[in-house]
């Protein structure tokens, strides 16, 4: 099995790494934390496959991904977990536009050459780590929210573009979890990091359409739908 993760040098996606390379599948990961991306390649050499890029650089990005593909030829499994996040309540426009060259921009190049791919594939199962915070416009975090709205859309346009077809797309839309995403003052219902990994395994291998977790965000995320 071929798996390719996109943000992988920390949280969910570090920790999908540790997964799938343990189940004898070759792993290829991309982050920006070049030191990240060495550490990970010498504790599993055999098995995995490291680039450092920011996907908010498109044409790096691409680069990366043609190396991936020369790697491995075709891919079974590719998930998008990379993605920024910051409090901004002043509103700072240098860090609006960041957050929106990486969860916009970027990361829309990312799912769309996973899409191309499994188009000429034929095959293959796509999954993208979005956010309950794309349900609720977020004061502190304008950008950061928006984006994640635009993430859920998109993806929901890709489920319906892929319907009747050997291709996969699983959207994740996890709470608040222990990650360094995770930031500001009185976070509840912050989850641990290896409970939602355990989830998100589970959908993945059932091959879900969509996974809120958990239940108690399940509950917010349907109060938001229909009263907001």
């Amino acid at each position: 099995m071929n798996v390719f993760i996109i943000g992988a040098t920390s949280g969910i996606g570090h920790e999908l790494w540790k997964y799938y390379v343990a189940k004898g599948a070759r792993v290829a990961v991309i982050g920006r934390r070049k030191t990240g991306i060495d550490s990970m390649v010498s504790e599993e050499p055999e098995n995995t496959i490291g680039l450092a890029c920011d996907i908010s650089n498109i044409e790096a990005f691409n680069e990366a991904f043609d190396m991936v593909m020369k790697g491995f030829t075709t891919i079974d499994l590719i998930i998008v977990c990379a993605g920024i996040g910051d409090l901004n309540p002043e509103l700072d426009v240098r860090t609006e536009l960041s957050t929106v060259r990486v969860n916009v921009e970027g990361w829309t190049n990312c799912v769309d050459r996973a899409y191309n791919l499994f188009s000429s594939q034929q095959y293959g199962h796509l999954v993208v780590i979005t956010s309950i915070g794309g349900l609720q416009p977020t004061p502190i975090a304008p950008s950061y929210s928006a984006s994640k709205a635009y993430q859920i859309n998109y993806t929901k346009a890709l489920q319906r573009k892929v319907k009747g077809t050997a291709i996969m797309v699983t959207e994740i839309r996890p709470g608040l979890v222990d990650t360094r995403m995770a930031k500001g003052e009185g976070l509840f219902w912050v989850m641990p990091l290896n409970k939602v990994v355990r989830t998100i395994i589970k959908a993945i291998g059932k091959k879900r359409s969509r996974l809120i977790i958990d239940g108690r965000w399940r509950l917010i995320n349907f109060l938001l739908k229909h009263t907001m």
